[in-house]
């Protein structure tokens, strides 16, 4: 490994950010679709690598830039897809936001590796660096954490771990033993603990099968493709399929239905509330749909009862940013560019926050729409414990190929955090029944539509993550840190007058 980083050292920046970038990229394969989990050690390798090859506090940030750029543009090449639904209005934006969001957070791990050089470019400097790069971009900004390398491990052994450390904990315990691996002077050493390391990403869960309760959940998949779901000739088909789906076979438990279900305001909305209740036969439904209040909109999701009222009402409160509502309104107003799947012109309004839904006999449920299943620290944020997670999304706007597995991996992930089992009603599919240990045990497939019958998994323990959160690994990654810099703070004190600085 030593001649290795010194062929790499000699080599000219272009080349070494090409290295960058491919790797970054070969990392990607370690999400949905492919799954190739042991691709995710790639990028983490090859950014301790040029780590040692890089010659400047600059040249580290270029480094570590072409890896995220890679790494983020491989990964998220589904973000175009939205932009193609409308694709005469707004298709011209798809390069452009591929490009500038996988710069934007290319940018978290190029400040890791920038910033680990200006420390003096050492190795575990970079591990407490990285780490906390990811926990920042997990909030910055309302944050963004998809694509997280954790994320690639969740249907491996190791992604159990993340009933203990959730993403972050996970994420620095990655890292530091794969920092260990690096660290190895000998090759065949090190090959051999590589190897070691795979074992728990190559192998499945070996949790026993979770307990099951006695109550039945119905998940409603109408597949209702963007590009369709607001035509008015095709809404009367998708309603009446939901309906049909509703009232089809044994009466089960519960009936959910997928985000914004209905295309009609909540407030106009109780003539169909009234259908879909008599076709429930008495099983409460829950269903996305939109709504307004004091002039304000909301992507909002509602319980019907027996009789088709509204008996409680979850607005979403982590909003999409450019996708829902528009940061800084007033100069994207100017520019003509609204928020992409808002249906009214001032887009949506955030809700109040997370809250638990009584659903009854099933005891209580953590309602998640669509986007806010990827935030970790969100699904931990009630007081009190639900008994299950559920979740409505539309993934129609992710399309066919990556975006909507992925989105079904971020839910797997909060399964396993929280030890709660979750549903899912997704618009176009992936719906599922996830258990607590992040199995998925029953689904209905992308761009099928139909309806799944499943049994509710029983919720495990409280996990040491849903008792604890993101706060102790926060606090290790800011330790590590501040060691490190005094460290760097008290070896240019004590270096003599002549010596080279190292980051120099």
């Amino acid at each position: 490994m030593k001649g290795s980083r010194i062929r790499v050292s000699a080599w000219p920046i272009w080349a070494q950010a090409v290295l960058g970038l491919a790797a970054g990229a070969f990392g990607a394969l370690a999400h949905a679709p492919l799954n190739f989990a042991p691709a995710i050690t790639v990028p983490i390798m090859v950014m301790f690598l040029l780590l040692k090859a890089a010659r400047s506090t600059r040249h580290a940030a270029l480094l570590g830039l072409a890896i995220g750029v890679g790494y983020f543009a491989a990964t998220l090449n589904w973000i175009t897809e939205p932009f193609q639904v409308d694709a005469a209005n707004t298709g011209w934006m798809a390069p452009f936001a591929l490009v500038l969001l996988s710069l934007l957070l290319g940018l978290f791990w190029s400040v890791a590796l920038a910033l680990t050089k200006w420390c003096g470019g050492q190795l575990w400097v970079l591990v407490f660096g990285w780490a906390g790069a990811e926990i920042l971009r997990a909030y910055l900004l309302t944050g963004f954490p998809w694509a997280a390398p954790p994320q690639a491990l969740v249907g491996s052994l190791a992604g159990q771990a993340l009933a203990f450390g959730g993403p972050h904990g996970l994420m620095l315990a990655l890292l530091v033993v794969m920092a260990l691996v690096f660290s190895v002077r000998w090759m065949w050493l090190q090959a051999a603990f590589l190897v070691v390391v795979l074992m728990p990403i190559l192998l499945p869960p070996m949790a026993d099968q979770s307990p099951l309760t006695d109550q039945t959940v119905r998940l409603v998949q109408p597949n209702a493709p963007q590009s369709e779901k607001w035509d008015p000739a095709r809404i009367p088909i998708f309603i009446n399929r939901q309906i049909d789906y509703t009232g089809a076979g044994p009466v089960p438990d519960l009936i959910v239905w997928p985000e914004t279900a209905l295309p009609y305001l909540a407030e106009n909305a109780q003539p169909v509330f009234e259908v879909i209740a008599d076709a429930a036969r008495g099983a409460p439904v829950v269903l996305g749909i939109q709504r307004r209040s004091d002039g304000e909109y909301f992507n909002s999701l509602v319980t019907l009862d027996a009789a088709g009222q509204v008996t409680q009402t979850y607005d979403k409160h982590h909003l999409v940013p450019f996708g829902e509502y528009m940061p800084l309104p007033g100069l994207f107003r100017v520019l003509g560019i609204r928020a992409l799947a808002d249906r009214v012109d001032t887009g949506y309004t955030r809700g109040p926050g997370p809250q638990l839904l009584d659903m009854g006999p099933l005891g209580s449920a953590l309602p998640l729409i669509c986007y806010e299943v990827v935030f970790a620290h969100d699904v931990g944020g009630t007081s009190e414990r639900p008994t299950f997670l559920m979740q409505l999304t539309n993934d129609a706007w992710f399309g066919t190929r990556s975006g909507p597995q992925q989105h079904l991996v971020q839910a797997q992930m909060r399964a396993i955090e929280q030890g709660l089992p979750l549903i899912r009603a997704a618009n176009t599919g992936i719906s599922a029944v996830i258990d607590p240990q992040g199995r998925v045990i029953a689904s209905l497939g992308l761009n099928q539509a139909g309806y799944l019958d499943a049994t509710l998994p029983a919720p495990s323990t409280p996990t040491f993550y849903s008792l604890t959160g993101d706060l102790p690994w926060v606090l290790l990654a800011l330790a590590g840190l501040i060691a490190s810099v005094l460290h760097r703070s008290r070896t240019r004190r004590t270096r003599p007058i002549d010596a080279p600085a190292l980051g120099a």
